[in-house]
C-alpha cells in the first residue's frame, strides 16, 4: 500500500477496533439501564398494530426507526419492541403490505408504549429519506424532489443491470453502452455531475468515461433514494445534478434471521442470474452476508441479430457485522464487485453486413465473420474490460450528550483493466488503480424549540495510477475537503430547511514521459467554492403538500477533463485536457405539487437550472485554422479539447395514478419526463446542449387482486406502453451527436406471492418487454455512434429486442 493512504487506512482500523473493543465491553456488562458514564439512559418503545378499521392484529408488520438502525416486526398478535435505544427524539416508521404507511415523530424520555392502526391503502403514499438532509426526515417535508425505489420495485423490474431498472422513474435516464454498462442522468446531467452513494460512501470509479459503470451488487439493494437537484450542501463537489443512495446496509429486525434467495432467467440474451443473502440481529449484535452471480451472452435484435462480443459475466459478494446499543451503533461493511464486460465496436463484413471478430492466426492478427458459436458463452472476448472495485467502511453514530455524532470512514480500490490486443488477449492496455479514502463526521445538536441543526465535515483522498504500456490520463493525487452546517424547522404545517458549505479541492498531477517525449506535464490546481440551499415543504391540507427549493451546486473539473492525452474508444477523437478550465456553477429553482387522495394520486415538479462555466467538447483548431490531427496507429484521428459556456436546463416531471372507486383493484398511471438543455450562445451554430434525454412518457393499466388469498397473494397485472419521443435537440456540432428517432415499446407484467398457512413460500415475476420487437436506438445509447453496416446502410447497433424474464424469489425467515 503507498504511504499516503497508511494513515487513512489505520484511521479506518482504529475506528473498527475501537467501536469492537467498546461493544464487547458493553456486551460484558449486560448493558445497564444507564451508562453512568456518558449519562445516557436506554429506553425502549413497544405496542401493537392493527388494523385501523377492523382492529385486528397485523402480523408481519415493521416498526423501524432509521437514525438508529434498528428496528423489529410484530407478532402474531400484532405486538413489537425495540430495546436498547438511548433517549431522545426519533422519527419511527410503520409499514405492511397492503396498507398507508404511518411515520410520527416520537420523543423517548422514558419507555414508551405506542400502539399505531393503520389503514388499507392501495397506495404507498408515505415515507421516509435520509438522502440530503442531516437525518431520516419525512419525504413530505422535504422541499427537494425525492424519490424511494423498494427492494420490492427493484425485484419486479425487468433489467440487465441496477441503473436500468432505476430508468424508469420521473427525471431518470440511462447512458448505456450494451446492457451491463450503464450511467445515471438526472434531469440531463451525468457523470461526473451526479453522486452515486452506496450505504453513506461516494461510489469512487471512473465516472468520466462513457465505458464505465457504477460497480454496485444489483441483488444485495434494499432500497434506493433518489434526490434530484443540486446537493452540494451535504456532498460537496460533483453532486450538481443530485445524489443516488443505494443502501445495502439495512438491519434485520431485533431477534430475527432473515434473507432471500433469488433467481433470473431472460431469453434475449439468456441473463442467468442468481442471488443469495441471510441477516441477523439478536441482542444488539447484526449481520448481513450476500453474494451473487449475473452471466449473459451476446443479446439480439430484429435488425443486427446477436450483437457481438455484447456478453458479460459478473460475481459479487459482500455484507457487513455491527453492534447497535444505547451508546449508538457501529458497523463494519465489506464488499467485492467483479465484472468482465465485452466492449461492442460494431465493425462489420463490407459484403454481408454480418458482425466481424478479430482471432490471432498463428501469431498474426485477422478478421473473419463471427460465426453462431462467438455469439454464445457469459466470456467476452476482444474487445473486454475486467472491473474489479474492494470497498470497505465503517458506518458509526455515537450519543454525545444529548447529541449524536456520525463518523463514516472508507476506503476503496477500483481496478479497471482494458483488453485489447488479440495477440496478447491477458496483456492490459490499459490499467486504472484508483485508490480513495472518503470521510463525512457529523454532529447532529439535540432538538431545539423543533429545530435540528447539524455541522460536519466531509472529503475525500483519492490517487491513480496507470500499470499498463498506454495511459490516457496522468497519475495524481487529490484531496478534497468540505465543511457545512445544515438546519431544519418543522412547524404544524410547513417545514422550513437549508444551509451553507464551503469546499476546497486540490489536484497534483505527475509528469508522465513516452519515448523521451512527455505526454503529462506535471502541474497542481486549487478549486474552492460555496454551496447552499434554502427550501419549504407546505402541507396544504391533509391530502395536498406544495414544495419550493433554490440551491446553489458546483463540480470541481475532472482530472480527464483537465489533464487527458490520448484517444477516446468508441468516439473516434483524440482528447486533451485544458488546465485552465474553471468549476462549473448552478443555481436551480424547484417548485412542485403532490396530491394524495384515496382514489388520486399526483405530483407535478418544475425546474430551471442555470450554470456558468459548463464544460463540454470543442474541436481543437491547427495553426492555420484548420482541424488539429494526431497520427495514431496509421489513422489520423481529428483532435478535441475541453470548452466552456454558459448552459440553461429546464423541465418538468409529472406523474399520476387514477385508481376510481370502487375499483380500487384499478391502477391507471402515467409518468412523463421533460428536459430541455442549451446554450446561452450557439456553439458552432447549434445552441443544444450534449446528452439531453428525449421526452418519455409511460403509461401503465395495473390490476391488483388476491390481498389476503389463502393459496395466491398479492397477484398484480401490468400492461405498458413506454413511449420515448424524437430527440431533434441533439448537439450536432462537431459530430458530437446526432437526433434520434421516437419510439414505443410495449411491456407486460405478472406477479405473485405463493403462500401456505400465510406464510409465503415464494413469489414469482413473469414479464415480456418490448413485445412487437421493435428496432430503436436510445439517443442516449453509445453503440449508436459504432460503425456503419455499408449493406443496410444503418450506423451503430440497436437496442435489445424482445425479451422474456422469469425470476423467482424464495424469502428465508428463521
Amino acid at each position: 500500500m503507498k504511504h499516503y493512504y497508511i494513515r487513512p487506512f489505520l484511521i479506518l482500523l482504529t475506528v473498527f477496533f475501537l467501536s469492537t473493543g467498546f461493544t464487547k465491553a458493553q456486551q460484558l456488562l449486560h448493558e445497564p439501564v444507564k451508562n453512568t458514564r456518558s449519562g445516557i439512559a436506554r429506553v425502549s418503545v413497544s405496542g401493537r398494530v392493527s388494523d385501523a378499521q377492523t382492529g385486528e392484529p397485523l402480523a408481519g408488520a415493521s416498526v423501524y426507526i432509521a437514525d438508529a438502525k434498528t428496528g423489529a416486526i410484530t407478532d402474531a398478535n400484532g405486538a413489537y419492541m425495540i430495546r436498547n435505544i438511548a433517549a431522545g427524539s426519533y422519527l419511527i416508521e410503520i409499514s405492511f403490505v397492503g396498507y398507508s404507511s404511518i411515520t410520527e415523530q416520537v420523543k423517548l424520555a422514558g419507555d414508551l408504549q405506542k400502539n399505531f392502526a393503520l389503514l388499507p391503502s392501495v397506495l404507498e403514499n408515505e415515507g421516509i429519506t435520509v438522502t440530503g438532509v442531516s437525518s431520516a426526515t419525512k419525504i413530505k417535508r422535504t422541499p427537494t424532489p425525492v424519490t424511494i425505489v423498494s427492494k420490492k420495485e427493484l425485484t419486479q423490474a425487468t433489467a440487465t443491470n441496477l441503473i436500468d431498472a432505476l430508468s424508469k422513474n420521473p427525471g431518470i435516464a440511462q447512458v448505456s453502452t450494451g446492457p451491463s454498462i450503464s450511467k445515471p442522468i438526472i434531469r440531463g446531467l451525468g457523470y461526473n455531475r451526479v453522486v452515486v452513494l452506496n450505504d453513506g460512501i461516494r461510489q469512487e470509479g471512473q465516472q468520466w468515461g462513457d465505458e464505465h459503470g457504477i460497480e454496485i451488487d444489483e441483488y444485495s439493494v434494499q432500497k434506493v433514494e433518489i434526490l434530484k437537484g443540486p446537493a452540494s450542501l451535504i456532498y460537496g463537489s460533483d453532486a450538481m445534478a443530485g445524489v443516488i443512495n443505494i443502501l445495502t446496509n439495512v438491519p434485520a429486525p431485533e431477534g430475527t434471521i432473515k434473507g432471500n434467495i433469488i433467481g433470473n432467467y431472460q431469453t434475449n440474451n439468456k441473463l442467468r442470474g442468481f442471488g443469495a443473502n441471510l441477516a441477523g440481529n439478536k441482542n444488539g449484535l447484526n449481520w448481513n452476508v450476500y453474494g451473487s452471480f449475473k452471466g449473459a451472452q451476446d443479446y439480439k435484435n430484429k435488425y443486427d441479430g446477436y450483437v457481438f462480443n455484447s456478453k458479460f459475466n459478473e460475481k459479487n459478494m459482500g455484507g457487513y457485522m455491527g453492534y447497535n446499543g444505547s451508546w449508538g451503533y457501529s458497523h463494519i461493511i465489506i464488499s467485492s464487485f467483479n465484472q468482465e464486460p465485452g466492449l461492442i465496436e460494431g465493425s462489420r463484413d463490407a459484403l454481408t453486413g454480418k458482425f466481424i471478430r478479430e482471432i490471432n492466426n498463428n501469431g498474426i492478427a485477422e478478421t473473419r465473420i463471427a460465426e453462431r458459436g462467438d455469439f454464445s458463452g457469459i466470456h467476452p472476448g476482444i474487445p473486454r474490460q475486467h472491473i474489479q472495485h474492494f470497498k470497505v467502511a465503517a458506518d458509526n453514530r455515537f450519543n454525545v450528550g444529548n447529541g449524536k455524532l456520525s463518523v463514516n470512514l472508507g476506503f476503496q480500490n477500483n481496478k479497471r483493466k482494458e483488453f485489447a490486443d488479440v495477440l496478447k488477449p491477458d496483456e492490459p492496455g490499459l490499467y486504472f488503480n484508483l485508490n480513495t479514502f472518503t470521510y463525512n463526521v457529523q454532529y447532529h445538536f439535540p432538538d431545539n424549540n423543533k429545530w435540528k441543526t447539524a455541522v460536519g465535515i466531509t472529503g475525500m483522498q483519492q490517487s491513480n495510477t496507470n500499470k499498463a504500456a498506454e495511459a490516457l490520463i496522468p497519475e495524481y493525487h487529490l484531496f478534497d475537503a468540505g465543511a457545512f452546517v445544515y438546519t431544519q424547522r418543522n412547524y404544524n404545517r410547513f417545514t422550513i430547511s437549508g444551509g451553507i458549505r464551503f469546499d476546497n479541492r486540490g489536484i497534483d498531477s505527475k509528469k508522465l514521459t513516452e519515448n523521451n517525449e512527455t505526454k503529462f506535464e506535471p502541474f497542481t490546481r486549487s478549486f474552492s467554492n460555496v454551496s447552499g440551499s434554502a427550501g419549504i415543504s407546505y402541507e396544504a391540507g391533509k391530502t395536498t403538500t406544495l414544495k419550493f427549493n433554490i440551491a446553489r451546486g458546483f463540480r470541481a473539473p475532472g482530472i480527464a477533463e483537465l489533464a487527458s492525452n490520448g484517444t477516446h474508444e468508441g468516439t473516434n477523437r483524440y482528447e486533451y485536457g485544458d488546465q485552465s478550465l474553471r468549476s462549473e456553477t448552478s443555481l436551480q429553482a424547484d417548485i412542485g405539487a403532490e396530491v394524495n387522495t384515496a382514489h388520486l394520486s399526483l405530483s407535478a415538479t418544475g425546474f430551471i437550472n442555470s450554470i456558468d462555466h459548463f464544460i463540454f467538447y470543442r474541436k481543437l483548431s491547427n495553426v492555420n485554422g484548420g482541424d488539429s490531427l494526431v497520427h495514431v496507429n496509421g489513422d489520423d484521428i481529428t483532435a478535441f479539447t475541453f470548452s466552456q459556456a454558459k448552459a440553461l436546463l429546464y423541465g418538468a416531471e409529472f406523474y399520476m395514478d387514477i385508481h376510481p372507486h370502487p375499483l380500487d383493484w384499478l391502477h391507471f398511471e402515467n409518468t412523463f419526463s421533460y428536459v430541455i438543455g442549451e446554450f446561452n450562445r450557439p456553439v458552432e451554430g447549434v445552441k443544444h446542449i450534449p446528452f439531453i434525454p428525449a421526452a418519455r412518457l409511460i403509461t401503465q393499466l395495473k390490476a391488483e387482486f388476491l390481498q389476503k388469498g389463502k393459496k395466491i397473494r398479492n397477484l398484480s397485472v401490468t400492461a405498458e406502453a413506454d413511449n420515448t419521443f424524437r430527440q431533434n435537440k441533439a448537439f450536432t456540432a462537431y459530430n458530437t451527436e446526432t437526433p434520434a428517432k421516437g419510439y414505443s415499446l410495449l411491456n407486460v407484467f405478472i406477479g405473485a406471492d405463493i403462500v401456505q398457512h400465510k406464510k409465503t413460500l415464494f413469489s414469482v415475476y413473469v414479464s415480456g418487454s418490448n413485445l412487437a420487437n421493435t428496432a430503436y436506438q436510445s439517443h442516449l445509447s453509445r453503440l449508436k455512434y459504432t460503425a456503419v453496416n455499408d449493406v443496410t446502410g444503418r450506423q451503430g447497433v440497436f437496442n435489445m429486442g424482445r425479451n422474456f424474464s422469469v425470476k423467482i424469489n424464495v424469502p428465508l425467515s428463521f
